[in-house]
């Protein structure tokens, strides 16, 4: 990713990351062809943050459906080849294919994640998508009007054999889509598998929103290309795992940062049905031991004792 900066002025860069991150903030479509500058300070400022959110989703399928042997992966909309790069450091592949329209994302992304077959294509339009185990959209379905966004996502299940991950910005409507997505793909007879409890309805209460945050420990050109102090920030995103089979859901999901007082967390959980805040005080000494490691997305067991 570096060295595909390094053809550029720092200036140019960051001037391109800043409009890349103004618009990912907004929530606006990316509209347009992007210039081989602008695809640089793509894979600088978004690929760390998308590799790491499909890293952590990946990881929650095997997690709650660790049978399943995902063998090959479609990663639509690739971009610079985040999703298939972190697919292949997780999963036994045996090919990948990454479909991309952008001309000079198609070439990052080609030399970027060069284990994959890179096929032009715009997704909206054209034959079947080729069947792969596992099928990933992230960060597209957004970028789509309402008919095209079905009609993808759609195919996008026809193509899964096994399961379909749908990742969306950690935003109102980035919740929004995914949980459009989640009525479509239940009518198309999906399992649902993570994030939620619930096997059906979305539980999240109104003026809420279920998001969740991956860790990107940032390089130092990605701290200067966003004028950032810290070795590292926090990408929110909204996600949905669907699969063929029946996977084992979380009996209960941690939704927001843990809150921490003296003797004394408070855990937002979601059980499928309700949002409740649990309050765990110190002298319950094994659920507070336990209360004290959980993080923003963890799964919690509510009798766990006898695993401590």
């Amino acid at each position: 990713m570096e060295d595909a900066a390094s053809a550029f002025p720092f200036r140019d860069l960051a001037r391109a990351a800043a409009g890349i991150s103004e618009r990912y903030r907004g929530d606006r479509p990316r509209t347009g062809r992007l210039t081989p500058l602008e695809c640089a300070a793509w894979a600088a400022v978004r690929m760390p943050a998308t590799f790491a959110a499909t890293h952590a989703v990946i990881s929650e399928l095997l997690r709650r459906a660790p049978e399943v042997r995902i063998e090959s992966v479609l990663d639509l909309g690739a971009g610079t080849g985040a999703g298939v790069r972190a697919a292949s450091e997780l999963l036994p592949l045996g090919y990948a294919t990454a479909m991309e329209q952008d001309a000079a994302l198609r070439a990052l992304g080609a030399r970027l994640a060069s284990g994959a077959r890179w096929l032009e294509r715009d997704i909206r339009i054209g034959p079947p998508f080729p069947v792969h185990d596992l099928v990933l959209l992230g960060w597209v379905a957004g970028e789509l009007d309402s008919p095209a966004r079905e009609h993808v996502l759609d195919r996008a299940w026809q193509a899964a054999q096994r399961a379909l991950i749908i990742i969306e910005p950690g935003t109102t409507r980035g919740f929004e889509i995914v949980r459009s997505a989640r009525r479509q793909l239940l009518a198309a007879g999906a399992f649902l598998a993570a994030p939620c409890p619930a096997a059906d309805e979305c539980a999240a209460p109104d003026g809420e929103w279920c998001h969740f945050a991956a860790r990107v420990e940032r390089s130092a050109l990605h701290r200067r290309l966003k004028a950032g102090e810290l070795s590292y920030e926090d990408e929110k995103y909204c996600y949905l795992i669907a699969t063929r089979a029946p996977a084992a859901r979380a009996e209960q999901r941690v939704v927001r940062h843990p809150r921490h007082e003296p003797g004394l967390i408070r855990l937002q959980l979601c059980n499928g049905d309700v949002w409740q805040t649990h309050e765990i005080r110190k002298r319950d000494k094994i659920r507070f031991r336990r209360a004290r490691k959980a993080q923003w997305g963890d799964e919690w067991v509510e009798n766990q004792e006898s695993r401590i």
